[in-house]
Formats: C-alpha cells, structure tokens, sequence
C-alpha cells in the first residue's frame, strides 16, 4: 500500500502525519519523508522511517519510529546509492 501525506510533526521518537488511510494501531510501516536540509548542498534528502502506528486521530497517524536512516536523492528524485 502506498499514499501521499503531510507531515505535522517530528521528534527522535516519533512522526505524526496526515494520510487517507486509517490503519489499525500497531501496522508496521514505513515513510519516507522530504528533508528540507541537502547534503553538501546540493544532494536532496529523505528520512525514511520504519515503526509502528501508535494511534489514528480523523485523518492522521502517528507512527513510533523504531528504525530510521538518511538516503540521498538525485535533483530529479532518482535515488542514488
């Protein structure tokens, strides 16, 4: 399953974000979230996050981050290794 979101806020524990689906409380999964920092400036950056839903509220969900790492992107949104 994929979809779109905004991010509402973000902590070392935890994402709080908008989505259309309404998962049940403890789904695993995963989000990838545009950085506003870039590498060396000039590298684009995502946050890809992996946890658990801890509560849904009208249309947003809160995930617990358990894992989480940065991966690098091309100006073109191509990832690159």
């Amino acid at each position: 399953m994929t979809g779109l979101g905004k991010t509402m806020n973000i902590s070392s524990s935890g994402v709080l974000f908008t989505s259309d689906h309404d998962l049940p409380i403890g789904t695993r999964l995963e989000v990838s979230i545009s950085w506003p920092a870039q590498l060396n400036e000039k590298c684009l950056l995502n946050l890809v996050a992996r946890g658990r839903v801890m509560r849904h509220i009208k249309g947003q969900l809160a995930l617990q981050i358990q894992q989480y790492e940065f991966r690098t992107q091309s100006r073109i949104g191509e990832r690159v290794k």
